[in-house]
């Protein structure tokens, strides 16, 4: 692709945190910025040179982005893959409709996963009420041998979804194929009573039933490839969820064994490859309590998890969005401080909308403070991060505890 310089106007479709960083990121570096997003007080918008305020599939709307923008990138995997598709045609859009399609049915995800090689759960795909009778009343298989499920819809091949039976799969998690984030779009179920009813509540949209494993921590692995096929990546990630939703991200040595950070970062690597993969993209895996590794999901983009990047990292995951997007070169990322960082959500605020006692907060040594630019705190919204860092692993985690107990956070 063409080297796009400074001086050059980068567009991102949708207005949220994650646009609002890659904004910041981009004018840091001389770029023009253009956000579209249908909400007149989007927090990347607010913050953008242009910002066309129309739907994401409105001609109009991706004629103007096309129009203004060299280059186009996305900030959340739920952007219509049709748009970026009707941008690609104008304009070099990073990552390709292709990939975000993946991203957004989980059926199709788990099926590049298998073929990249990379564990996953054991699972089953209902998208029928007969896939759903079909799976109850079949018998487990033998050990070893997946069941081949239907094509997924808009897939292009049958995938293997692990064990057969459905008391294999049980206690397992009913998730949505698609639009799940942040825990949405998933139920818990212990019997074949429990799914029933869960395929019911979720209003019979096409799910995936995934075997719950015995986890013993959670990590993530962002990576930046270029259009060059160059990659680069960040440090892994150890998150720590409460209610669905990222509380904790800790990256320091240490945080994880070596051996399962190489397979990790080996993993997402591979899953890049596999999709020609052009941007930021984060993986998502679990490790199991026998110590083995396997792929929960990935976002197309920055991610929550990588936040920390900002503060920690000589480069931020926002800074190698804009490199992957305007065809600049990628060096290897590099972690200069341990840190923690904790996600604020709008239930640190009080009921009147007060906000936390952040001059308190400020006065502990190593704290970064980033607030999203949103109006209204509500419950398990995102409003923003800290980040704690420091000269050793045990400084910061004794910032952290006293940052989170201002905060009034559970510690961790």
């Amino acid at each position: 692709m063409k080297t796009i310089l400074p001086g050059a106007t980068l567009g991102v479709m949708g207005g949220g945190q994650l646009g609002r960083m890659f904004v910041h990121a981009a004018q840091q570096m001389g770029y023009f910025t253009a956000v579209l997003d249908p909400d007149a007080s989007s927090p990347a918008g607010l913050v953008s040179h242009h910002h066309i305020r129309t739907p994401y599939l409105d001609e109009a709307g991706l004629a103007q982005l096309a129009q203004i923008s060299a280059a186009i990138t996305t900030e959340f995997e739920n952007v219509p893959a049709p748009a970026l598709q009707r941008l690609a045609a104008s304009r070099f859009v990073a990552p390709a409709a292709s990939a975000v399609a993946i991203a957004q049915d989980r059926a199709q995800e788990k099926a590049h996963f298998t073929r990249c090689g990379v564990p996953v759960a054991p699972n089953a795909v209902i998208e029928t009420s007969g896939q759903l009778a079909a799976l109850l009343e079949e018998p487990s298989a033998a050990p070893g041998r997946p069941k081949q499920a239907s094509t997924p819809s808009g897939g292009s091949e049958p995938h293997a979804v692990g064990s057969v039976g459905v008391n294999s799969l049980l206690p397992g998690i009913l998730k949505t194929a698609r639009l799940g984030y942040d825990g949405k779009g998933q139920v818990r179920v212990k019997t074949q009573a429990e799914l029933a009813a869960a395929w019911d509540g979720l209003k019979h949209v096409p799910c995936v039933l995934e075997k719950m494993l015995p986890l013993a921590a959670e990590v993530s692995v962002i990576v930046a490839r270029g259009a060059d096929g160059q990659m680069v990546n960040f440090p892994v990630q150890r998150n720590l969820h409460r209610a669905g939703i990222l509380a904790v991200t800790e990256v320091h040595e240490g945080n994880i064994d070596p051996s399962l950070a190489k397979q990790a970062i080996a993993a997402t690597k591979s899953i890049a490859e596999g999709l020609g993969y052009v941007g930021v993209l984060c993986v998502e895996f679990f490790v199991l309590a026998d110590g083995s590794l396997v792929v929960n999901e990935m976002a197309p983009r920055p991610h929550n998890s990588g936040h920390y990047s900002i503060d920690a990292c000589d480069q931020s995951q926002f800074d190698l969005q804009v490199r992957t997007l305007a065809g600049l070169p990628l060096t290897q990322p590099r972690l200069h401080s341990p840190s923690i960082m904790l996600n604020l959500l709008g239930d640190l605020w009080g009921v009147d909308g007060a906000s936390p006692a952040w001059d308190r907060v400020l006065a502990l040594p190593g704290a970064h403070l980033h607030l999203y630019g949103k109006h209204e705190a509500k419950p398990g919204r995102k409003m923003g991060h800290l980040t704690l860092t420091g000269a050793s692993v045990a400084e910061v985690r004794q910032t952290a505890l006293a940052a989170a107990a201002l905060l009034g956070i559970d510690p961790f």
